[in-house]
C-alpha cells in the first residue's frame, strides 16, 4: 500500500495544473495500474478526482498483459456469458498456468485453467489444450463453484484447487499451505467478488426415455454440466 501511494504521488507530481480523473486497478499479474483513462475491458476499478491535474501518465499500457491479451476475447465472452468476473478468471489463469495453453500439471490438469481430465469431459471440453474450449470449461466450472458456495470467492477458489470434498470437510478454506497460498494469491490479484447475476437461468440436457430433453430452471442441477442463460432485459 505504501508503495502504491508513493507511485500515485509521483504520478500526480508529473501532472500539469487543472483537473483530472484517475483510474486505478490491478492487472492479471496483480500489479497496480494508474491511468487518466478507464480500463478498456470494462473491469472493476477505482476512480479518484484530482484537482490541479489535467492528465496523468499511466504506470502501464492500458491493455491486458501481453500473455493474457492473446486470450482476452475468450475470457471476456465466457466471463460475461457465465456472469463471472473477468478479472477473477484472468487471475485464476495466471496462477494456474501463467497463460500457457499447453501446461500439464503433475496430477494431469491441462491447459490454461488446468482442467482435470474427468472435469473436462463432464464440461464438454473435447480438447483441453484448445484455449477457447479450456476457458469456456474453466469459467463454467468456476461459476458452478461460486453458485455452490453462495459467491464466497475464497471457498470457490479453494474448491477449484483442493476439491469440493476438502472444502466441505473443513467448512472453510482447507488448512493446506498450497491451497491457502493459492487463494491468497488470486484474491490479491482480483480482490472483488463477482457481482451476482440477476434472474439467472440454468440450462442443461437430460435423457428421458432415451431422448435428450432440454431443461431450464432458476437453480443449477445437482450434478452434471450446465449452461447459464442470462435473460435479456
Amino acid at each position: 500500500m505504501k508503495g502504491s501511494l508513493v507511485a500515485l504521488a509521483l504520478i500526480l507530481g508529473l501532472a500539469t495544473p487543472a483537473a483530472a480523473q484517475i483510474y486505478s486497478w490491478r492487472d492479471a499479474d496483480g500489479k497496480l495500474v494508474l491511468s487518466d483513462r478507464p480500463r478498456e475491458d470494462k473491469g472493476k476499478m477505482h476512480t479518484y478526482a484530482v484537482s490541479g491535474a489535467p492528465s496523468v501518465r499511466a504506470t502501464k499500457p492500458l491493455v491486458p498483459s501481453r500473455k493474457s491479451a492473446l486470450y482476452e476475447s475468450s475470457i471476456s465472452e465466457h466471463s460475461r456469458r457465465m456472469g463471472v468476473s473477468a478479472d477473477l478468471v484472468r487471475a485464476v489463469i495466471q496462477v494456474e498456468s501463467a497463460f500457457n495453453p499447453t501446461a500439464v500439471s503433475a496430477k494431469g490438469a491441462m491447459g490454461l485453467m488446468q482442467l482435470m481430465p474427468a472435469t473436462a469431459v463432464e464440461l464438454g471440453v473435447s480438447d483441453p489444450f484448445e484455449p477457447d474450449q479450456n476457458i469456456r470449461g474453466g469459467v463454467a466450472y468456476l461459476k458452478r463453484l461460486l453458485v455452490r458456495y453462495n459467491n464466497r470467492v475464497e471457498l470457490a477458489l479453494a474448491a477449484y484447487n483442493a476439491g469440493m470434498g476438502n472444502v466441505e470437510k473443513y467448512g472453510d478454506v482447507p488448512p493446506f499451505k498450497e491451497t491457502r497460498a493459492y487463494v491468497k494469491k488470486i484474491t490479491g490479484s482480483a480482490p472483488s467478488a463477482p457481482a451476482a447475476v440477476a434472474k439467472t437461468v440454468y440450462k442443461w440436457m437430460e435423457v428421458v426415455a432415451g431422448r435428450p430433453v432440454t431443461r431450464y430452471s432458476n437453480k443449477a442441477p445437482a450434478t452434471g454440466a450446465y449452461e447459464v442463460v442470462n435473460p435479456r432485459r
